[in-house]
């Protein structure tokens, strides 16, 4: 049990640091933490009363600036040793499931590797997705030249619609958990520091449920995740189903 508790210890301590905030591609500032929802700006007329927007409605306007999958998605991992299908929810993680489809259509993760791969003292993850190969980078969306960003995405079991940018009290699971073969994105402390970074699970890891959004799960393939060492290539990732799904920005 000792062993156990340490090892769980070690590996979040690792994931947590994974993905520097003050280490960007570009000379853009750091992410800042949110740990309340975004609130809406209403402007006033000269004498005709703005309806004020719910805090459902705010929310949702906040959300229009990123690539969302309203639906779910397959993409296609290819490895050196063959194809890993992964099943994208788009339903549970619509902004996170998103900004990977959307990376993946612009060809960000081909030739990109896995800069850490944790299987001792038990399999933790496979982590992979950084332009810079090293833990620190992050993408730069060629548009703006600026890091790009998404809040902390996690739909609690039981409920219709995510929370955005907090970390679930330990008495609330997610709807999507960290069973052996889920797909998460990596982050630094502030919940809205994820960007391209990207891990799979190896084994069923849950004391990660709540803190880190998982968006989808391995569906073929998972013995050749398994085989993955530091510095393995991903040659490409490639959507094979679900495109119509995919909302741009508005």
């Amino acid at each position: 049990m000792l062993r156990w508790i340490l090892s769980c210890f070690l590996a979040f301590s690792v994931l947590l640091t994974s993905c520097s905030s003050g280490s960007n591609v570009s000379a853009s500032t750091s992410p800042t933490a949110s740990n309340t929802p975004p609130t809406a700006i209403t402007k006033v007329a000269d004498a005709t009363p703005t309806p004020i927007s719910s805090p459902q409605d705010a929310q949702q306007a906040s959300l229009a600036k990123y690539v969302q999958l309203k639906g779910t998605a397959t993409v296609e991992l290819k490895l050196k040793s063959g194809i890993v299908k992964i099943e994208l929810d788009g339903n549970s993680a619509p902004v996170t499931a998103g900004n990977f489809v959307d990376l993946a259509n612009r060809g960000v993760y081909n030739g990109l590797n896995f800069h850490r791969v944790v299987k001792d003292p038990t399999p933790f993850v496979a982590q992979g997705g950084d332009p810079l190969g090293n833990g620190t980078g992050n993408f730069v969306d060629p548009a703006t030249n600026q890091a790009r960003y998404i809040p902390l995405e996690i739909l609690p079991e039981g409920s219709q619609q995510p929370i955005y940018s907090e970390i679930l009290p330990p008495t609330q699971k997610p709807k999507l958990r960290h069973s052996k073969g889920a797909i998460a994105m990596a982050r630094s402390q502030s919940p809205n520091s994820a960007s391209c970074q990207f891990y799979i699970a190896l084994d069923d890891i849950y004391f990660l449920d709540g803190s880190y959004a998982v968006f989808g799960y391995v569906t073929e393939g998972m013995e050749l995740v398994d085989k993955i060492q530091v510095g393995d290539r991903i040659e490409s990732i490639t959507v094979t189903k679900g495109t119509e799904n995919i909302k741009q920005p508005t």
